[in-house]
């Protein structure tokens, strides 16, 4: 029997949402589940939070991939692509991931210790929100290209500022394509011959800003986008990896939510924003789902007092209309979406999850809705 989320020929599984929906425990789970079946799987967290590596046990300081002790986890029954599962995970450190990608495709030693001794690059690397959603997409490409892994996952920060994430590439692309960064790109004659690539104002406002401080910012300016000189075109290329990757046919998308009428709507309004950004959604996972409601004439068979008969009756017939008003706020979001979106139900576990056995009984007891 497969699994409501059929991973089978699957690279790569991006999980979407509103904060606070558990995103991150559901990307634990699978990325368990999938290990478990006997694959290679890498899972990334871009969420600042360090709660995917706290349940999967791991430092959550280090930026590097880590090991996850499986030992303890029961395999699936079911024939396996590898004789050793492998599991391991990473909470995104864009600034590591920057200074790793400079190191790596810097036209020459001296271009590499110029842009990493660089200020501008310094505040750049660790400071700008954006670099984050860029640097995160250029590990994704480096996971997705390990040999050694047949499945990545990713958990996304919450729902708008992971529209950002996704739209990285296009945003890389475009402005690597501006005439403004051709101009500061196109020669280092450029840059010697009298500052002509840029505005008379900002050169006024940067000389002005040096004068009195001292920083010399103008300079730091000109040296940074002459240090990445040799560098743009790679960029450009891995931004229009990174945009096909996300649509490509062995990408699976999943959006998590919780039943509360507030985050259906959310999640109603991202799946919108979602496809107009060409970007369609193969599966919603509907976490925190009340359980099935028993029947009435369970109680009236059970061997207890009938003051305790009583009072659960009134509980079930409590519990029952909330219950029946979750499924008809499910019931009408179905209808909002493709009829190609797999809607599935994460019952509560009623606890936090705390171990390996904990996610990947989560990720065992999804079910279709």
């Amino acid at each position: 029997m497969k699994h409501p989320l059929d991973l089978d020929g699957r690279r790569l599984v991006i999980c979407l949402g509103p904060g606070g929906v558990g995103k991150t425990t559901l990307c634990a789970a699978l990325s368990v589940y999938a290990a478990a079946t006997g694959i290679a799987v890498d899972v990334m967290t871009v969420d600042p939070a360090p709660r995917l590596l706290d349940a999967l046990g791991l430092d959550p300081v280090r930026a590097d991939l880590q090991e996850v002790a499986l030992d303890s986890v029961a395999l699936e029954a079911r024939p396996r692509r590898r004789a050793k599962p492998r599991l391991r995970a990473l909470r995104l450190d864009p600034k590591h991931t920057f200074d790793t990608l400079v190191r790596r495709h810097a036209p020459s030693d001296t271009a590499r210790d110029a842009i990493l001794n660089n200020r501008v690059y310094q505040n750049l690397s660790s400071a700008l929100s954006g670099v984050g959603d860029y640097m995160a997409m250029e590990k994704l490409l480096d996971l997705v290209a390990e040999p050694t892994t047949d499945l990545v996952v990713i958990d996304t920060p919450p729902a708008a500022q992971a529209l950002d994430f996704l739209d990285a590439p296009r945003r890389l692309l475009d402005l690597l394509k501006s005439r403004a960064l051709s101009l500061l790109a196109s020669s280092p004659g450029l840059m010697r011959g009298g500052l002509r690539m840029f505005d008379i104002a900002a050169r006024a406002v940067l000389s002005a800003f040096d004068r009195v401080t001292g920083f010399h910012l103008l300079g730091d300016v000109q040296s940074f986008v002459t240090s990445f000189e040799g560098m743009y075109a790679g960029f450009a290329q891995r931004a229009e990896i990174a945009g096909k990757l996300l649509r490509a046919p062995e990408t699976m998308v999943v959006l998590v939510t919780t039943p509360e009428s507030e985050r259906l709507e959310q999640t109603q309004e991202f799946a919108r924003a979602l496809a107009q950004s060409g970007l369609g959604v193969d599966a919603l996972v509907v976490n925190r789902v009340m359980p099935r409601m028993p029947k009435a004439a369970e109680i009236e068979r059970a061997r207890i007092p009938v003051s305790l008969k009583r009072k659960l009756a009134r509980n079930l017939k409590d519990f029952s209309a909330l219950k029946a008003r979750e499924e008809r706020a499910l019931a009408k979001l179905k209808t909002s979406l493709p009829p190609q979106v797999r809607v599935i139900a994460a019952p509560d576990l009623g606890r936090e999850p705390h171990s390996l056995a904990d996610l990947l009984e989560i990720a065992r007891r999804l079910e279709t809705s």
